[in-house]
């Protein structure tokens, strides 16, 4: 008797159609996830949808699909990533902050696409990137750290706010060795900035990326040639920092120049270097933690925008490694 006096039927009004589609997808495919995320029962009606359950959740989901809906209507596609990410806010009592996701357009690329926002995490690291000299963006894989520091540094090109764009990442990887890859230096550290070589192509087209780079306001880079530079009225991005030593790292951050931004980005959790060698992103961040024009954002699995399952995936890693920890009594 208690559990049918705490059930609750909700309604939402749509407009169209296309109010149905753009949450749900045109075969209810996203419908799912709403229930199961949940635990209600959504039906959608000709002129609207009923929601079901528990009052408290009844509330929530219909919370979460009103932002969600004006969201759609303001042209912002929604998606189960983007659908999970909201539930997980307003399940944290945050629901007001849904809105904050749409955000402002960071960038264009070469074929128009509008570059948004995607989470929290998202935002605070591009308010980051627009208010400090020296960023660190610190997160797993898929959270667009690297991504979206070139965005910002084809933007502060393009604005002239600096005269060139420099990215550069150390040449260690996955345990594999440059000298068994074939060619010069360049050739055999290509393959680690691929990478950063698309994404610069998307935003610049291919024809204008080549002569940039020809006209050197385009550099891509391994670390070990920033040696003895200094680098004025640059955007400067340190990607996969998590491999560098702390004399690499060191070397690297005393390059800063007049005019210059610097963007470092890594994932602590996927460091290749030698066990007894400690990361110099790592070192860093305790380093630096509090000294002023230097921002810390750290991105986590929530931030993920790739496919669905890689949040999942960092998820289940995460747990190992914790389980991992307790077992060898780490604190």
């Amino acid at each position: 008797m208690t559990d049918e006096m705490n059930k609750s039927i909700a309604r939402i009004e749509l407009e169209s159609m296309d109010d149905s589609i753009g949450l749900f997808g045109v075969f209810d495919e996203n419908l799912a996830v709403f229930e199961e995320e949940i635990g209600v029962k959504i039906r959608i009606h000709s002129d609207g949808i009923s929601i079901e359950g528990d009052e408290e959740q009844v509330r929530l989901c219909r919370t979460v699909l009103e932002k969600l809906l004006d969201m759609q209507r303001k042209g912002d596609p929604i998606n189960r990533g983007r659908i999970r990410y909201a539930i997980d806010i307003a399940k944290d009592g945050n629901a007001e902050l849904i809105k904050e996701i749409m955000g402002d357009v960071v960038a264009l690329t070469n074929r128009g696409k509008q570059i948004k926002c995607k989470t929290l995490g998202q935002k605070k690291y591009i308010q980051a990137l627009k208010n400090h000299e020296l960023v660190f963006g610190v997160g797993p894989a898929g959270t667009g750290k690297t991504y979206l520091a070139v965005a910002m540094a084809v933007v502060a090109f393009k604005n002239k706010e600096v005269e060139r764009i420099i990215l550069t990442r150390p040449a260690v990887e996955a345990g594999e060795k440059l000298g068994f890859l074939p060619g010069d230096l360049q050739n055999k550290v290509d393959p680690y900035l691929r990478p950063l070589y698309d994404a610069l192509q998307e935003f610049f087209g291919l024809e204008t990326y080549k002569q940039l780079m020809e006209r050197g306001a385009i550099e891509v880079a391994p670390l070990a040639y920033m040696r003895g530079r200094t680098l004025n009225n640059a955007f400067i991005i340190l990607d996969e920092a998590q491999n560098c030593s702390i004399e690499q790292m060191k070397m690297f951050l005393t390059r800063f120049g007049e005019g210059s931004r610097i963007v470092v980005t890594g994932d602590v959790t996927q460091i290749d270097l030698p066990k007894e060698k400690m990361s110099g992103l790592v070192h860093a961040i305790r380093v630096l933690d509090g000294v002023e024009g230097i921002s810390v954002v750290k991105l986590t699995h929530k931030d993920v925008v790739r496919h669905e399952l890689v949040q999942r995936i960092i998820q289940a890693y995460e747990r190992h490694e914790n389980a991992r920890a307790k077992e060898r009594g780490d604190d």
